[in-house]
């Protein structure tokens, strides 16, 4: 095969407030010809502003300093990119390389329809006329399995799920036929099926077009389905490259088992999850640590005994029966509501004080919808919702409000469920002095302080804002803010789908040990199965509305008793 780009002591550094923070040092590879290279780490690895380098989309120099060597081979010469003008620069993005982002809804221009965007770029680089665009489009769409694409062209991102979006993004990148797509973070947060689905697409595109794919991502789970050889990035260095059934299999660097070991396994039961602490020592800012074996850590981590269910003699202290929620579809020439959507539909089940109810389902299956409804946030149209022997739905606003504390949801967006304009010593007191918990603010700050060490923050931290803390930091915060009002009920909803997976494997250890230690409930919401089964006692999988099948996490793994259900264990990556 032909090396497509070469890259050679690439190294990125960024003036902050007069200080010069290296995010890329001195990092070296080869992408060949019809290749599938993956690029693996974690947040701030150094994985995506690498690819930025690539394109050229970094901010001036004067705040950013790129140095090294990037040559792209294009019809036998080599180009270097770092020389390129921004009239060349132009050119060269779209026809000869393109991007897929992370998040589609915010690289999707919300004010212009998917088509017209799509349109823009062929008219730009080919030439192309409106009709001849639009014929090329549909094509598109088409080659990247978008249904009905008539009506996919003429829709605004916004009326597209997420799946369809980043298919719309794949089909914007491939458009002018480039020789290297780089596809950063494709299929995080998506549904495992839709994921599948994704990963096959790409897969597929690269023998059509005989393009390259740069595929960036923190879950080794995912790359495993589709990269050939494999570079893993820590603290701006590749600190471990080969091929990808060498990594898989022979892990060398404790950073490299680390990542292998934090996705929950399928096959047994652990007592916790291992994190990088257990592979990865730091002095001086290097890995001092690299003797421990990836199946030694999970043997000595693994569960003794395994019992099917809590015990059966456990009270419940939730029930819900005959649940309906229906948002209104189309409407009739005079107005009137011919059809109704049914997020809701006819759901019944319970939950055991103490117990960890899982629930999963794809993306509009109506998880999300079910938990706002158990907590009175949005109407109901029939059904009960019995909390700890009372109907929540017969209490008066004001007995409502006395019951909120109680029952508490932890969102999946830690950033923007924190208001930027409040410390975080604000944001946990206030729900306490807002419900008269303690008698005054020096008890409630000393409980802060106190939740602060549980989540394993410092007390120090409490005089920061939520801009000044990492993804999963942010997570711990929302927890203790969620502790604060000691519930008896917590719905986490799709709380640990962003993040990596070395972090995603401390906070759920955390709320696993967090719920031993103060006895809530949960109802755990994901649509990653093996991450449910993980922490639940049993699962509740949800489709189109309804509850598909109930039963213990162990009988749903092993025992399957839906199509459905057997289609999403078989699209979780190895």
């Amino acid at each position: 095969m032909n090396t497509l780009l070469k890259v050679k002591d690439l190294r990125i550094d960024f003036l902050v407030r007069g200080v010069v923070n290296t995010a890329v040092k001195d990092i070296s590879f080869t992408i060949e010809r019809g290749s599938i290279v993956g690029l693996v780490g974690e947040s701030g690895s150094g994985k995506s502003v690498s690819s930025l380098a690539l394109m050229r989309l970094l901010p001036d120099a004067a705040h950013c300093k790129i140095s090294g060597s990037i040559l792209f081979s294009d019809k036998g010469k080599n180009m270097e990119l770092l020389r390129l003008k921004e009239h060349e620069l132009s050119a060269f993005r779209g026809q000869k390389m393109s991007m897929v982002f992370q998040e589609p809804m915010t690289s999707l221009n919300p004010v212009f329809t998917c088509g017209e965007q799509i349109t823009e770029m062929l008219r730009l680089h080919l030439g192309l006329g409106k009709r001849a665009a639009k014929k090329s489009v549909l094509a598109y769409f088409e080659q990247v399995k978008l249904q009905d694409s008539e009506r996919i062209f003429k829709s605004y991102p916004h009326q597209l799920s997420g799946g369809q979006k980043q298919r719309v993004m794949i089909a914007m990148a491939i458009c002018c036929q480039p020789d290297l797509l780089i596809a950063d973070e494709p299929t995080t947060a998506l549904d495992v099926t839709v994921q599948k689905d994704i990963i096959a697409l790409l897969k597929e595109l690269r023998d059509q077009l005989d393009i390259s794919i740069l595929f960036i991502t923190h879950d080794l789970g995912v790359i495993k389905e589709i990269a050939d050889k494999l570079l893993v990035m820590y603290h701006g260095e590749i600190v471990e490259r080969g091929a990808a059934d060498q990594l898989f299999h022979h892990p060398k660097h404790p950073y490299t088992k680390g990542l292998l070991a934090s996705r929950p396994p399928l096959d047994i039961d652990l007592v916790r999850l291992p994190t990088m602490d257990d592979f990865v020592k730091l002095e001086d800012g290097k890995v001092m640590s690299g003797n421990s074996d990836v199946e030694e850590v999970m043997q000595a981590l693994r569960k003794e005994e395994n019992p099917d269910a809590i015990k059966d003699l456990s009270p419940d202290i939730l029930r819900v029966k005959n649940l309906i929620v229906r948002f209104p579809g189309k409407r009739n020439f005079l107005g009137k509501i011919s059809n109704w959507t049914y997020a809701v539909n006819k759901v019944s089940f319970g939950l055991k004080k103490g117990e960890i109810l899982g629930l999963a389902g794809e993306s509009g299956c109506g998880k999300s919808t079910l938990s706002r409804a158990i907590l009175r946030l949005i109407d109901v149209q029939a059904g009960k919702v019995n909390f700890d022997g009372i109907d929540i739905f017969e209490l008066s606003e004001k007995e409502m409000r006395k019951l909120r504390p109680k029952m508490q949801l932890i969102f999946q967006d830690p950033y923007s469920s924190l208001n930027p304009r409040l410390s975080i010593e604000e944001a946990i007191i206030a729900p306490m002095r807002l419900h008269g918990l303690f008698k005054n603010n020096r008890e409630r700050r000393e409980y802060a302080e106190e939740l602060m060490s549980k989540v394993g923050l410092f007390a120090t931290d409490l005089k920061k804002y939520p801009h000044e803390f990492s993804g999963g930091q942010r997570q711990r915060i929302c927890i203790a803010r969620t502790l604060a009002l000691k519930p008896e009920l917590i719905i986490c909803d799709e709380s640990v789908s962003a993040l990596d997976v070395s972090v995603q494997a401390v906070v759920l250890n955390l709320l696993l040990e967090l719920k031993d230690e103060f006895g809530f409930s949960c109802i755990f919401i994901s649509h990653d199965l093996s991450v449910v089964k993980f922490v639940s006692d049993r699962i509740m999988i949800m489709n189109k509305g309804r509850i598909e099948e109930l039963n213990t996490a162990k009988q749903i793994f092993k025992y399957p008793q839906s199509a459905y259900t057997r289609k999403l264990l078989s699209a979780i990556p190895e």
